[in-house]
């Protein structure tokens, strides 16, 4: 005899599944609670602490101080410095990438497997290692000095300037700006395309009311992951920039490792955090689910 498919029996076979399904996902919650959860809220707490004399935390003694040193002038020069070189890096990154990401979606899937793969290369390596590595090529002994004077434009000194931190930020995270556009670009409906070339369209009208707004969705996402990394980036800066021009990233880690003063810290890294996270729910309202 077979069970009824009444609208009670389907409510508790629907709690049975969701039963199920929290039962499965559990370990990775309690992971994302001890490991992600707890700690960026322990530095949200931290931001709002009091700083002692010692240079300890009083947890009981909660206020906004460290909030309001963030409107001091030299925060805001970190703050305009480190925004000025990740929208820069985004920029650069988009430029390069759309392009790119367009032949390749475009290429039979043999090709576009292999050129895939030469994308990935550069996350087989340390990053700490390609960024010594734009070291020895920007340094003043280096092959780019080399070259440079053996044409006879002099020895370079892009070491330790903010082009060469754009460089070592744009080489790395390109491949995060490809990727998301690459997807973007290769799930267009492209007979909307073949359709504006047959209604006359040039190239340029079919890319701005066609191609653009359909891979938004992967210039968004793209332009998220490239700019949230840059604008907290910590290694390149110190690298490439030899520490010259403090950064945000090196700004946090001052704060808490040499002037031991973690509310200041924990607020700037909580500031950080609510821009990311406010980038991300841009994302979903503008289409990142259909990637």
């Amino acid at each position: 005899m077979t069970a009824v498919a009444t609208p009670k029996f389907e409510a508790a076979n629907e709690r049975k599944k969701s039963r199920r399904g929290f039962f499965l996902a559990l370990p990775a919650y309690v992971y994302l609670s001890l490991f992600f959860a707890l700690p960026l809220l322990s530095v949200v707490v931290y931001s709002f602490a009091k700083r002692t004399s010692t240079g300890g935390v009083a947890l009981e003694e909660w206020n906004i101080d460290s909030y309001t040193k963030l409107g001091e002038p030299i925060v805001r020069d970190i703050l305009l410095r480190s925004f000025t070189l990740a929208i820069i890096t985004t920029v650069i990154c988009l430029v390069l990438a759309y392009p790119f990401s367009y032949f390749l979606a475009t290429r039979k899937a043999s090709t576009r497997n292999i050129m895939l793969v030469f994308v990935m290369i550069p996350f087989w390596s340390n990053f700490l290692v390609r960024n010594y590595a734009w070291r020895v090529l920007l340094g003043n002994d280096g092959p780019v000095s080399r070259v440079t004077e053996g044409v006879g434009l002099g020895e370079t000194t892009i070491l330790f300037t903010p082009t060469a931190i754009v460089l070592g930020l744009v080489y790395g995270f390109l491949p995060f700006m490809i990727l998301p556009l690459y997807a973007a670009v290769e799930r267009m409906d492209w007979s909307l395309i073949e359709a504006s070339r047959d209604l006359g369209a040039t190239g340029m009208q079919t890319f701005r009311k066609i191609t653009f707004p359909l891979s938004l969705p992967g210039v968004i996402a793209g332009s998220i992951l490239v700019f949230i990394p840059s604008l907290g980036a910590y290694v390149t800066p110190q690298i490439l920039g030899g520490g010259k021009k403090t950064m945000l990233g090196s700004y946090i880690v001052t704060q808490f490792l040499t002037a031991r003063n973690w509310p200041v810290g924990a607020a700037v890294s909580t500031v950080l955090m609510v821009v990311m996270l406010g980038a991300t729910m841009l994302y979903f309202r503008k289409g990142g689910r259909t990637l």
